[in-house]
């Protein structure tokens, strides 16, 4: 259980809101971070593409601003920049 908490603590501490990040794997689909959010095509961000963290979700999921819009991604698929 200890040992699940560390690991935890550390996805979250390996982002931090307003941190510079980029994509770095292709997603299958873009999730929309709005109220309702929309499954979008994977095109509107390109990889290498610089994005911001706005907030952080979950241990796995943060939210990005890209040029076009907010996302949901997780974490493995974006690194610091």
């Amino acid at each position: 259980m200890i040992i699940l908490f560390i690991n935890i603590l550390y996805l979250l501490m390996k982002f931090e809101v307003k941190d510079k990040v980029r994509l770095i794997m292709a997603v299958s689909y873009l999730k929309t971070s709005d109220n309702m959010p929309m499954l979008r095509p994977p095109d509107l961000v390109a990889i290498d593409e610089i994005g911001e963290v706005q907030s952080i979700k979950s241990p796995n999921t943060v939210e990005v601003k890209f040029r076009r819009g907010s996302f949901l991604i997780d974490i493995e698929k974006i690194e610091k920049v």
